[in-house]
């Protein structure tokens, strides 16, 4: 292995077509700590190793997510596009460490297991039929547009505090900002006046919320850094289920291991769901850590303030953990594909995103149930961002049906 190896650029259509085979690539060449290069040839670490991301996960002090630390900072322009996913001193809990991020986790666990979970599944299954009653009559849909990009905000905005009429604007904000392009600015700055807005209400008129309970917290957290968590608890738990939803039917129809049990019972949908985390994830790499001193990682020299990318996908897809990838996992959740150690994603938050998505696949597979690709699966193609693996569309075709009807509670 060299020493000095040539840095891979993060970007590229064979990287949004076909990830895993980048991974491989990536990992023969360079082995399980991987330089890459980001917009603006902006240098980076890419963490492929299951071993490796496991230990800088779990070392939170050596591999800090205090972004400051980034020794590249003087190199970032005020208008990188990458901005709202690596922020610089933002007062938010993916930023915070120590004690003070502890106890903000424990703000927003409480916020979260607050919430009914029957409530939770009501509002996924009224919203959920609501948006297949706009498209059963017609007999085919694009299931991403029309279902899955719709129904995760929409539940997570009723259980925050948002109106109704406020989710759409909420989609187009959140995945400009995600997608990382030229929207991305914008999209971050709409999402954080939506917030303000939200919180200063609910400061004003408290409700059964998950606003209105953090704003009760009494860890003296300021409505500032409310607003930012909310930010990032809208943007982690959005996208990224509305892509489980749309990588897991995708799955179940397209994959032989699926054929079978497409309308085989609700079990399958969990066994494909959780399939979906370990090969397909929805949330491929995360960015970051950064290196508190010089150090060893993977066979590479990290120098202190080197941002260290997390590659959850290139993780799960190790070969020293997936000896056999066409086995089915089962009920493993060994995965990366929420994090790990102390910045993981909070236990309710993943219950919450999990209940979304099997009530949305629930509702599509009872609704439709005899769904079908209208294109053939190789022409299906993915969203251009390193971050997050989505479709950009799911044409499907199935009998038309009447509406539901009916009103949401």
């Amino acid at each position: 292995m060299s020493p000095t190896p040539d840095p891979v650029r993060l970007s590229g259509p064979l990287l949004q077509d076909d990830p895993a085979q980048v991974y491989r690539e990536m990992r023969r060449e360079h082995g399980s700590v991987v330089p890459v290069l980001l917009d603006g040839d902006v240098p980076a670490w890419l963490v492929l190793g299951y071993r490796e991301l496991h230990q800088i996960t779990g070392d939170p002090v050596l591999f800090s997510r205090d972004s400051d630390l980034w020794n590249q900072w003087e190199a970032i322009p005020d208008d990188w596009p990458l901005l709202p996913m690596i922020g610089r001193r933002q007062p938010s809990i993916l930023y915070t460490v120590g004690e003070r991020h502890r106890e903000r986790a424990g703000m927003l666990v409480n916020a979260l297991e607050a919430v009914d979970p029957f409530e939770l599944r009501s509002h996924a299954e009224k919203f959920a039929d609501e948006l297949i009653d706009g498209i059963c009559p017609r007999g085919s849909a694009d299931i991403i547009a029309e279902f899955a990009m719709l129904l995760p905000v929409r539940v997570l905005a009723r259980l925050y505090g948002f109106t109704d009429e406020e989710g759409p604007a909420l989609v187009t904000a959140l995945n400009d900002m995600i997608d990382g392009r030229e929207r991305a600015l914008a999209g971050q700055a709409h999402l954080f006046t939506s917030m303000t807005e939200l919180v200063a209400g609910r400061k004003k008129e408290p409700a059964e919320d998950v606003v209105s309970r953090m704003l009760a917290d009494t860890s003296g957290f300021t409505e500032e850094e409310i607003v930012q968590d909310l930010m990032v608890m809208m943007a982690a738990g959005h996208q990224p289920t509305a892509d489980w939803i749309g990588n897991s039917l995708h799955l179940m129809l397209t994959d032989n291991r699926f054929a079978a049990s497409l309308f085989g019972g609700r079990n399958s949908i969990a066994e494909a769901m959780n399939e979906v985390l370990w090969e397909d994830t929805p949330t491929q790499n995360v960015a970051g850590r950064w290196a508190s001193r010089d150090t060893q990682l993977g066979g590479r020299r990290v120098r202190a303030g080197d941002m260290l990318l997390l590659g959850l996908q290139g993780a799960n897809s190790d070969p020293q953990v997936r000896t056999d990838g066409s086995a089915l996992t089962g009920g493993n959740s060994a995965h990366f594909s929420f994090g790990h150690g102390e910045h993981r994603c909070p236990f309710p938050a993943q219950e919450i995103a999990e209940v979304i998505a099997r009530t949305g696949i629930e509702v599509v597979l009872d609704r439709l149930p005899d769904i079908d690709l209208a294109v053939p699966a190789a022409s299906l193609s993915r969203r251009p961002s390193p971050w997050l693996r989505g479709l950009s569309e799911l044409p499907v075709t199935f009998t038309p049906t009447p509406a539901l009807g009916g009103t949401l509670a």
